[in-house]
């Protein structure tokens, strides 16, 4: 398989889309959505809700393989965001569905709150910001602890104060994927694996996709121009790619480059805890999380419905999606998490 900031690195360097192309069958299709991670395939199922019928194509073998298996399964509040934004409502919403959905459906989930901690003085008044801020976006239950009532509840966090989010919780992501995508296969929509779309062209007024089979682009040769196996031309197109949404945008020609944001890519590390204590229980039952940083939350500890303690991500900006170059140092990363706890961990990766 190839994985897709290959495909968008192979890509960049060598494809010459043409505005009319040579000896591929063209095809029309209702809607098209790019990309099957939760996301791509959450917007499926409500498009078929709607009476569309969907195609969705992935470059990878089988659904949520890339970002939707990488996360930390957390279900947001809604705290952080910036009030009557589209993250915030989304959020706050959205939090809301999902508990419904997992609920009816006996998808594995769970609402053990999360603390997040000040580990001194100068952090109370951001603390006090977000306590406000997720106030104003409609989160409910917040409320503000004092050092021994968040260690109360958490005998080995260090803190000064924190603020308790009751709402905030963790779900199994990939069960959750597994129901949307056998609903939407219910529902007649149509999964297409293996399947890359390489770019695209303007036809009239509507965006013809040059699609690719994935083993096509991993036998390119490179030198030759890359012609595609299909042409789509969809009246609706969602770009759920992930990582990929906006260089695959920009290889639409004729689309304005203005309206594409601009892409800033972070990767982020987890460590796992390997040592607990005596009761083989983890040392926490909330999730755990610093005052925010710059491009992410900060490391945090977070729980799996197992019972796994984890600690990360870590926020490393990068200049492209396959940039694994740098890794993080473990010993600033243990320093991290040791401001909040009081526990003696030991990690494997």
């Amino acid at each position: 398989m190839l994985r897709q900031g290959v495909v968008d690195k192979l890509i960049k360097r060598r494809i010459h889309l043409p505005s009319k192309t040579r000896n591929a069958p063209i095809e029309k299709a209702d809607c098209v959505v790019i990309g099957a991670g939760i996301v791509g395939v959450a917007v499926a199922r409500e498009l078929s809700l709607k009476g569309k019928e969907v195609l969705v194509l992935d470059s990878a073998p089988t659904f949520g393989t890339a970002t939707s298996s990488r996360s930390s399964q957390v279900i947001h509040a809604g705290i952080y965001y910036l009030p009557n934004s589209l993250k915030a409502r989304f959020c706050v919403r959205g939090r809301h569905l999902l508990y419904q959905y997992c609920s009816q459906r006996g998808i594995p989930h769970k609402q053990i709150g999360k603390l997040i901690v000040a580990t001194g003085a100068s952090e109370i008044p951001k603390l006090n910001q977000l306590f406000n801020r997720g106030i104003r976006n409609g989160v409910e239950g917040l409320r503000m602890l004092d050092a021994s009532e968040a260690i109360k509840m958490e005998p080995e966090l260090h803190c000064v104060k924190a603020l308790l989010s009751p709402a905030s919780g963790i779900v199994d992501s990939h069960s959750l994927m597994l129901s949307l995508v056998g609903e939407a296969e219910t529902k007649g929509i149509t999964f297409s694996y293996n399947t890359t779309v390489i770019g695209g062209h303007l036809e009239g007024n509507q965006m013809a996709l040059h699609v690719s089979d994935t083993k096509t682009l991993a036998n390119w040769d490179g030198p030759t121009t890359l012609q595609p196996d299909l042409v789509l031309i969809p009246k609706l197109i969602v770009n759920s790619s992930g990582l990929s949404a906006p260089s695959l945008a920009k290889r639409f020609h004729g689309l304005d480059t203005a309206t594409i944001p601009p892409a800033y890519y972070a990767r982020g590390s987890y460590f796992t805890l390997s040592n607990s204590n005596s009761t083989g229980l983890p040392p926490f039952k909330h999730l755990i999380y610093p005052i925010p940083e710059e491009g992410g939350l900060g490391v945090h500890v977070t729980l799996d419905l197992d019972g796994q303690l984890k600690f990360g991500p870590d926020v490393e900006w990068i200049h492209h999606v396959p940039d694994t170059t740098s890794f993080l140092n473990r010993y600033s990363f243990l320093f991290t998490i040791q401001l909040m706890i009081n526990y003696v961990i030991y990690f494997f990766i």
